[in-house]
């Protein structure tokens, strides 16, 4: 069941930045006759006060209005107002040129920006992305038209409340995602819109409109047209968001054909298995959803099965196989990330759980060692997790037994970090000065020994002492 944000509902905490106040009044000065009144951060109120002391009109505007009216923690504050860059930078001592280019300033208050933009109407758009030219307008509606979606169409002052010319409150409370005017131009401005609005749609637990949903069918396309570095925002946001099963929404809409095929492909591939209920793709969404939201561990999700689509065979009783698709979906994973320009250590990580997502040690300390060992002391408990999700989004075949051996293996693990058991060479009770002290000449037969010695102690702990290494050392030497 999706969580939706409820307007009706009460605030529960008092964020320590803002406190919101829903105040129904009965005017017809707002839209719905619905006055929100936001008491904003200070600094945010400093500028808008600033500007309005020197002639100006300024607001908050976009997803920090949004997320207020929601009861949420709004992630920055950006403020549009009737000022030019220049006039704007002559009111506040500390400023950075942003993106003047666009009309924007970052105002620098107390050691926190606060981006402020003169209103702008955008001109024609040349390539799905940019507009040619950029002109500064000193009408707020002009600059909330050119907007994504209503329900980030909205300002707010104190001195004028809520401003919200495109019924965007409305939206919040019927839980739509909908395009301010005319979804073809709104997404034809800017291809990138047609990932955000399924990105809002799983952040928020949101639907999206009938007709905005249309105009992404035949524009998801475009997608082709943005970097890949946007297109990575936008898509891990969406990933670690409360409903990474929205995915299936962007693969129904023809999005993921473009930015992600892989996905298509398992949603393609079927799954004749007695472990298996689902195809590769939905038992991907499956599991999603049962993962924490953390970066790594929903990408490593997400690949853990891409391999299947091209390593699935069938033997003569009908019954799919997949030999060897851990390493594939390993070389595929790597693949998709750096196509999406992740940095190292993501991929890193992403890579080595998706290798291993398919390996199960024995249910016994020593195996459990090993596999620390193999994996590593900080990524094992992540393996764990993408196992459980993997088990917990598969048929009910032997699952009990598969769930019962897990938690076995994470109850050794944490025994094993309690007892602080060598789980590596900087764990050994003898180092290569050691070995080097005790005759072994520097190099690479060294290096060999100490692994050789730390298999001993990961199959024993108990032999783990600088005397009973050596001893095992000299044993070798005769």
């Amino acid at each position: 069941m999706k969580e939706n944000y409820d307007l009706e509902r009460k605030p529960q905490w008092i964020l320590s930045t803002c406190f919101i106040v829903a105040v129904l009044q009965a005017s017809p000065q707002y839209a719905m006759g619905i006055t929100m009144e936001i008491i904003l951060p200070d600094q945010v109120k400093l500028i808008i006060e600033k500007l309005e002391e020197n002639g100006y009109e300024g607001f908050a505007v976009g997803g920090c209005v949004r997320d207020a009216l929601l009861f949420r923690n709004p992630d920055d504050w950006d403020i549009t107002t009737s000022a030019k860059p220049e006039q704007v930078k002559s009111l506040f001592k500390r400023t950075v040129d942003t993106g003047i280019q666009h009309g924007t300033v970052t105002v620098l208050l107390d050691k926190e920006g606060f981006e402020v933009t003169t209103y702008r109407v955008d001109g024609e758009y040349e390539d799905s992305r940019h507009p040619k030219e950029v002109c500064f307008t000193s009408n707020l509606t002009e600059d909330l038209k050119r907007r994504d979606f209503t329900i980030n169409a909205m300002a707010y002052s104190e001195k004028r409340g809520l401003v919200d010319e495109f019924d965007g409150v409305n939206d919040l409370k019927q839980h739509i995602i909908r395009c301010v005017g005319n979804p073809e131009e709104r997404f034809s401005e800017d291809a990138l819109r047609i990932l955000r609005a399924v990105r809002f749609a799983a952040q928020l637990g949101f639907q999206i409109e009938e007709a905005t949903l249309s105009s992404i069918r035949r524009l998801a396309p475009n997608l082709s047209h943005i970097s890949a570095e946007r297109i990575q925002t936008e898509l891990l946001k969406l990933i670690v968001s409360p409903h990474p099963e929205t995915l299936r929404l962007a693969y129904e809409a023809g999005i993921t054909a473009v930015i992600l095929p892989e996905f298509d492909r398992m949603m393609e591939t079927p799954q004749n298995n007695p472990h298996h209920i689902y195809n590769v793709g939905e038992h991907t969404l499956k599991a999603l959803q049962s993962v924490k939201a953390d970066k790594v561990l929903r990408l490593s999700v997400l690949c853990h099965d891409f391999g299947k689509s091209v390593t699935r065979t069938t033997d003569e009783s009908g019954r799919d196989h997949f030999y060897v698709h851990a390493e594939v979906s390993s070389q595929m994973a790597k693949a998709l990330l750096k196509r999406l320009k992740l940095d190292n250590e993501t991929l890193y990580q992403v890579e080595k759980l998706v290798k291993y997502h398919d390996y199960h040690p024995g249910t016994n300390a020593r195996s459990v060692r090993k596999a620390i060992f193999k994996i590593g002391e900080d990524l094992f408990p992540k393996l764990l997790e993408l196992q459980k999700a993997d088990i917990l989004a598969q048929s009910t075949y032997l699952q009990e037994d598969k769930l019962n051996d897990l938690k076995r293996i994470e109850e050794l693990y944490h025994t094993i970090l309690q007892e602080k058991q060598c789980l590596s060479l900087k764990d050994l009770a003898v180092t290569g000065r050691d070995l080097i002290e005790a005759g072994m000449k520097p190099g690479k037969e060294l290096g060999i020994c100490l692994s050789k010695l730390l298999e001993v102690v990961l199959d024993d702990p108990e032999k783990n002492s600088k005397e009973e290494l050596l001893s095992i050392l000299n044993e070798t030497k005769k």
